[in-house]
C-alpha cells in the first residue's frame, strides 16, 4: 500500500532476551519494512545465549538499529527503557520471538493518519511451531472504536487484544502510562489505559498486514506462582473500567471469570498450591452463573463453567483430552 501522509518517524522496541533462534527472523522482518523512517531499538535484557552478539551485529549493518544492554528486570521494564530512549512520534512493540507482515508499520500508520486518531490496531496470526497450524485472527474490516467500545470487546475477546504487540501508539500516550515493573501479564494491566486517553482507536483487521505471533501449541503442566500475576492485573482492570464504565460490569466480570479458567488450566497437573486452587474454584463457582445468563460470553467459558459446576475432576478429564 502507498500513502501521501507525513513521514513521521516511528520507534520500534524489541525487548530482547534468549531469543537467539528467533531473533534474526524478528529483526529481518521490521528492516525489510515499507514504512522506512524508523528507529529500531533493541533492548537486550541481559541474555545469557548469543541474543546479545546478534544485536550487535546487526546494528553494524543499519544505522537505524540502536542497542541498549542491560541487566535482566523483565519485559514490562525493557518496555518502559525502549520507551524511555526513542525519539519517535509514534512507537510500535515487536516481541523479540515474533515477526511482522513487510507493510504492518505502514498499515498501522495509515489508520493513524485516516481516521485521525492516537491509536491503532491490526490484526494477527498465532502460527504454531508444531504443525506449523496457522490460525487467522480478524474480520477484515476497519472500523473506528469508542475506548468504551475498545474495552468492551477486549473483555469479551472479540476482535480486540489486550497484548501491547500490533498496535501503534502516540508518544504522548505514553506521558502517564509505563509498564508495571516486575509483573506477568504487564500488557493487562496497561493496554485498557491506552484506550481510556486515546478515547477513539482506529482498527483495520485487513488479514494482508500481519503480524505473526510464534508459539507452541503444547500446554505444559508447568506452573509458577508468578503466573497468578494474571488474577491481579485482571482484577485491577476490570476496578479501573468499572470507574469510567459502570455499565461494563457484565463485562468484568466475563474477562475475571476467564482469566480464573485459564489461571486454573495450567493448575490442572499441579499437586501444590492447593489453596490457590480452591479460591480460583469459589470464584467461578459464585459467578459462573452470571456468565451462562451472558449472551455475550463465549460458548467455549459457559462449557467450562458447566463441567466446573458437575465436578472439577470431570473438568479437569476433558481440559486434558482437549490439551492432547
Amino acid at each position: 500500500m502507498k500513502n501521501n501522509y507525513n513521514n513521521s518517524l516511528i520507534s520500534v522496541v524489541v525487548p530482547v532476551y534468549n531469543v537467539e533462534q528467533y531473533l534474526e527472523r524478528c529483526i529481518k522482518s521490521i528492516l525489510v519494512q515499507t514504512y522506512t523512517n524508523l528507529e529500531i531499538i533493541l533492548v537486550d535484557d541481559g541474555s545469557t545465549d548469543n541474543s546479545s552478539i546478534i544485536c550487535d551485529r546487526y546494528k553494524a549493518v543499519d544505522e537505524r538499529i540502536k542497542v541498549i544492554h542491560k541487566e535482566n528486570e523483565g519485559l514490562s521494564e525493557a518496555r518502559n527503557v525502549g520507551i524511555k530512549n526513542s525519539k519517535g512520534n509514534y512507537i510500535t512493540f515487536i516481541d523479540s520471538d515474533d515477526d511482522i507482515e513487510k507493510d504492518m508499520i505502514e498499515y498501522l500508520f495509515y489508520l493513524i493518519k485516516k481516521y485521525n486518531t492516537k491509536m491503532s490496531i491490526c490484526s494477527h496470526n498465532i502460527v504454531f511451531y508444531e504443525g506449523k497450524i496457522k490460525k487467522s485472527l480478524g474480520n477484515n474490516k476497519e472500523e473506528v472504536l469508542s475506548a468504551k467500545e475498545c474495552i468492551k470487546k477486549m473483555l469479551y475477546h472479540r476482535d480486540v487484544d489486550t497484548s501491547a504487540w500490533a498496535k501503534l501508539y502516540h508518544m504522548s500516550l505514553f506521558k502517564n502510562i509505563s509498564y508495571p515493573k516486575g509483573k506477568l501479564f504487564e500488557d493487562i494491566g496497561t493496554t485498557y489505559k491506552f484506550f481510556l486517553e486515546s478515547k477513539n482507536i482506529s482498527c483495520g483487521y485487513k488479514n494482508k498486514y500481519n503480524y505473526y505471533v510464534r508459539k507452541n501449541s503444547i500446554v505444559t503442566g508447568n506452573f509458577s506462582i508468578k503466573k497468578l500475576d494474571l488474577l491481579e492485573m485482571t482484577d485491577e482492570m476490570g476496578k479501573k473500567v468499572l470507574e469510567n464504565f459502570p455499565d461494563l460490569q457484565k463485562a468484568v466480570l466475563r474477562r475475571q471469570v476467564y482469566a480464573r479458567i485459564s489461571t486454573l488450566n495450567q493448575m490442572i497437573d499441579i499437586t501444590n498450591h492447593e489453596r490457590e486452587k480452591k479460591e480460583i474454584l469459589l470464584f467461578i463457582k459464585r459467578n459462573g452463573y452470571k456468565i451462562l445468563l451472558d449472551d455475550t460470553a463465549p460458548i467455549r467459558d459457559k462449557i467450562a463453567i458447566i463441567l466446573l459446576y458437575i465436578n472439577k475432576h470431570l473438568y479437569a478429564f476433558f481440559w486434558r483430552k482437549i490439551r492432547k
